[in-house]
């Protein structure tokens, strides 16, 4: 693979490959420990402007239902009306509204964040890994991000208390990105 480590030289339509991506979060439990998930089916696009970082655009579509903490159990509570309500709600969707050159290869996109009807703002900071051209002649850009919200502002409320004081599910909710998306036409 031949890298190209300029956001400039990469200015076109992307499709994010989830083959190559991945959508997680991580959460305290019961205040001493985190648990880790991630998203198993989603679909998103880029439009990425080198010359112009303000001029690039994102949307992602998340399927509730792939969520994947490594437990049946906690996944499908998590499905449930106390969380996610997938029945109901089966996408998570993010569309683009800012982005932004924090210098280097630090990016910020900012956006809306649809979870339970409920949309809300999100910014989410990502690092510019580079783009590279791969084995079978695509063209990929790579991109690893973070962002935290608090879920109880997209009314992700239900908690339990615990005996020793706190609660079972921080309202403090990390996202991590790991993004590959491939260049289309």
């Amino acid at each position: 693979m031949t890298s190209t480590p300029d956001l400039a030289t990469v200015t076109g339509e992307y499709t994010i490959d989830p083959a190559h991506t991945m959508i997680g979060f991580t959460a305290r439990h019961a205040m001493v420990t985190n648990v880790k998930g991630k998203f198993l089916d989603f679909s998103g696009t880029l439009h990425l402007d080198g010359a112009d970082p303000s001029r690039s655009t994102a949307t992602l579509d998340v399927t509730m239902d792939s969520i994947d903490t490594g437990s049946p159990d906690r996944d499908g509570h998590l499905k449930s009306s106390d969380f996610f309500n997938t029945d109901e709600f089966p996408t998570m969707t993010f569309r683009s509204t800012g982005a932004e050159s924090r210098g280097g290869d630090d990016y910020r996109i900012t956006g809306d964040l649809t979870i339970l009807g409920t949309t809300k703002q999100l910014a989410i900071d990502l690092e510019f890994n580079g783009a590279a051209k791969d084995p079978f002649g695509n063209e990929r850009v790579g991109f690893e991000g973070k962002a935290e919200i608090k879920r109880s502002e997209w009314g992700l409320t239900w908690n339990a208390a615990l005996e020793t004081g706190g609660v079972l599910v921080s309202d403090k909710i990390k996202l991590n990105f790991d993004i590959s998306a491939i260049k289309q036409g």
